[in-house]
């Protein structure tokens, strides 16, 4: 089942990482970063990831698409957050 505090939860810490991402300039840190969102999204509410993934395997654990990854679960879970509840 998919609460609100999931989608807040996962939301709230995908858009943090995503933001420190973004303007970081060492890349220990977005290697760290990537890390801690792939943990994350391990331990995550599996339907809610099964969703937001639309399925795709290595969604949030590729390194060679994180950043588009991030954005698109970010955009998803705002989404579902405005239309939703």
């Amino acid at each position: 089942m998919i609460t609100r505090y999931s989608i807040e939860t996962a939301h709230a810490f995908l858009h943090q990482k995503s933001r420190v991402y973004q303007f970081s300039t060492m890349e220990k840190q977005k290697e760290e970063i990537e890390y801690a969102v792939g943990c994350y999204a391990e331990e995550m509410n599996k339907e809610l990831y099964m969703e937001m993934s639309k399925g795709r395997e290595g969604f949030l654990l590729n390194h060679a698409s994180f950043a588009k990854d991030i954005q698109e679960a970010i955009e998803f879970l705002e989404g579902r957050l405005e239309n939703e509840f």
